[in-house]
């Protein structure tokens, strides 16, 4: 491992952390604060792409995802009031969502690469966070994946409700997930302004 890569993972191992520590405290009735951390990492992976190449990228990615699972492992071994902190369901939803979410990321972000500065890490964002919340809101949460663990009982997530409390009827975990999305998609268009004044600086510097 070169140790030009050491400031992209250093700064995805924080997020990850950062991440999976803040999702335990409450943002109003549909979100974590974690929601609001965790799509930082698309902006970690779309600047090493771009600084530094695809492959670059996947190790960066990979070495996220190590740090997620030792952050499930450790929170399987915390027990709060309802049991564990990370069930087997969000540890599985959490790497599976995390690994193929950036994973394609990096891969469509390579595609498009020459296609103007904002349209690949925009659209590579774009794809890889809704991938994110489909992936982990459905293996986490959803009732027809309960044979993943069938000890845990996840029977509120599918509690019926309006959608976010204003729309058709749909279940709690639905609501959930499509908060989430909604906030990814929003700082994805955030992180555009700290990804070119990254790149531009940085690339300044080289020439």
């Amino acid at each position: 491992m070169t140790r030009n890569l050491i400031p992209g993972i250093l700064a995805m191992a924080a997020i990850v952390v950062a991440s999976n520590i803040l999702v335990q405290f409450l943002f109003g009735q549909w979100l974590t604060w974690g929601a609001f951390t965790y799509p930082f990492a698309f902006l970690v992976t779309d600047l090493t792409n771009r600084l530094q190449g695809a492959a670059a990228a996947r190790k960066v990615v990979v070495a996220g995802f190590v740090v997620g699972v030792i952050c499930s492992l450790i929170g399987t071994r915390i027990i709060g009031e309802f049991g564990p902190l990370v069930t087997l369901r969000i540890a599985v939803g959490s790497g599976l969502a995390f690994l193929v979410a950036q994973l394609m990321d990096v891969h469509v972000f390579n595609r498009l690469r020459d296609r103007g500065w904002w349209r690949a890490p925009l659209v590579s964002t774009l794809i890889g966070a809704s991938l994110d919340t489909a992936i982990f809101f459905s293996v986490a949460f959803s009732a027809t994946l309960i044979f993943l663990e069938p000890a845990n009982d996840v029977s509120w997530a599918g509690e019926v409700l309006p959608l976010l409390g204003i729309g058709p009827d749909a279940p709690l975990w639905v609501s959930l997930a499509s908060a989430d999305w909604l906030v990814k998609l929003s700082l994805a268009i955030v992180a555009l302004v700290p990804f070119r004044l990254i790149v531009s600086k940085l690339t300044a510097k080289v020439a």
